[in-house]
């Protein structure tokens, strides 16, 4: 394919998700699942939309980053996954605090979802999840994941750590790899995010899933049940992000045998 039908193809991919957001933006409507990966990650939609076959040869400003990002993914490959954690991270960020981070309800009210918390072992060794915890709930994490050790902590299973392979590998290495791995990325952070969501403990009755339309449900991680089906798609997940870890591996080793 040329240029342009390799560009056109990438924007036909990912505008099913894009558009709808856009459409939202301009209206001033928030989404509670799906605005997350275009809100928190510094990444404009034109970005994602924009394709490029990646860069031949890395600047040498960009050394520094690369070699940083391919520590992290090297560790991260090389630990085994935790499958154990059952997404109580969100119940975390909710434990003891008459707030919430979302405008929904709590689907189990205040006082449930806390012993659903202190009935559980909090295992979060994800930092940029964990720094979002209450006080109270920071001393039950068993790990003290901090923003300078990432590569001692982060493991294949985490779902927010699925979601940095799009939001804070991929996307800082646009320009320098090719855009259509930064959308294999993309929808595994899509799919990832579904998933965290639905075993967080609000209640989004009635929110839709985009591009489907499908109505949220939850998956209840307080039930055996739930935490079955918790770990078996935080497996699917796993195993479906080794391939797009790896081929960021691959780009950051070639980007470095072709520095000056």
């Amino acid at each position: 394919m040329t240029h342009e039908e390799r560009a056109e193809t990438h924007r036909a991919r990912l505008s099913p998700y894009v558009a709808p957001h856009l459409a939202r933006r301009e209206a001033g409507i928030k989404h509670p699942v799906h605005d997350f990966l275009f809100v928190y990650y510094n990444f404009r939609p034109a970005q994602l939309l924009a394709w490029s076959p990646g860069a031949e040869i890395l600047p040498e400003s960009k050394r520094v980053l690369v070699s940083t990002l391919l520590r992290l993914l090297r560790a991260t490959a090389g630990r085994t996954g935790n499958f154990g954690c059952f997404g109580l991270h969100e119940w975390a960020m909710v434990y003891r605090s008459d707030e919430n981070r979302h405008p929904q309800p709590l689907r189990l009210g205040g006082t449930a979802t806390d012993e659903v918390v202190e009935t559980h072992r909090i295992a979060c060794s994800h930092f940029d999840a964990y720094r979002f915890f209450t006080a109270d709930a920071r001393e039950l994490n068993t790990l003290r994941p901090g923003s300078g050790d990432r590569a001692e902590f982060e493991q294949p299973a985490c779902l927010h750590g699925g979601m940095d392979l799009y939001g804070k590998v991929a996307t800082r290495l646009a320009g320098l790899i090719p855009s259509d791995l930064i959308a294999d990325a993309f929808e595994l952070a899509w799919d990832i995010r579904i998933l965290d969501m639905r075993a967080a403990p609000y209640d989004m009755t009635g929110v839709r899933l985009d591009p489907t339309g499908e109505e949220w449900t939850p998956v209840r991680i307080e039930t055996p049940e739930g935490k079955q089906e918790y770990a078996r798609q935080q497996r699917a997940f796993a195993e479906r992000g080794a391939p797009v870890r790896e081929r960021l591996i691959e780009e950051c080793e070639r980007l470095l045998a072709t520095a000056p």
